[in-house]
């Protein structure tokens, strides 16, 4: 038999109070969980990728990082290479970072003050559910004007959302662009 003894009321006020609190949070997370699920099971799944394009004024060099979920980034460099790669494999590893520098060669440009820049290929890094990947331009000039040609996953999804951000001496500009929209300039 369970028996709690309770000095006062004040004691059976608090755990019928802190009863309820959990079962409301209950209740609401419930709530968001069916809602959320709802809401893609309605929309479809959602498609994007963001990419960070920072101008290093010490090395001279833009850092480009890029982020894109693992399974679109999978699905769209099989689809694209007629490859079975998996993020993850060991066995894989070599030949998706190959995958992913002709990918980014073709799908990612970037020109500094009217002058096309060579993109070298880093790596990348699996975190969770989405891939890292890491670029560096070849040296240049202090940026005036920045242009990107940015049209990842277009081969695979026709509402990609990219979005970019350029970064120069702390001046940060984005910009949101969906399927087919490539081109993008900044002036700084």
């Amino acid at each position: 038999q369970f028996f709690i003894n309770f000095s006062s009321t004040d004691d059976v006020d608090l755990i019928i109070l802190i009863f309820s609190q959990f079962f409301q949070n209950f209740i609401d997370a419930v709530y968001d969980h069916c809602i959320f699920h709802l809401i893609i099971f309605i929309a479809g799944p959602y498609h994007v990728g963001s990419v960070e394009i920072n101008y290093n004024s010490k090395t001279k060099v833009f850092e480009i990082s890029a982020r894109l979920f693992l399974d679109d980034l999978e699905n769209g460099l099989n689809k694209k290479y007629n490859q079975t790669l998996h993020f993850g494999e060991e066995k894989s590893k070599e030949a998706i970072n190959k995958a992913l520098e002709n990918y980014f060669s073709e799908y990612f440009k970037l020109k500094n003050n009217n002058k096309f820049l060579k993109i070298n290929f880093l790596g990348y890094e699996e975190d969770k559910e989405a891939v890292n990947i890491y670029l560096e331009s070849e040296v240049t000039e202090a940026p005036k004007k920045v242009e990107t040609a940015v049209s990842l996953l277009y081969n695979l999804y026709d509402d990609q959302m990219n979005i970019v951000h350029i970064v120069v001496n702390g001046n940060r500009k984005s910009s949101k662009m969906n399927y087919p929209e490539r081109y993008l300039y900044q002036l700084f």
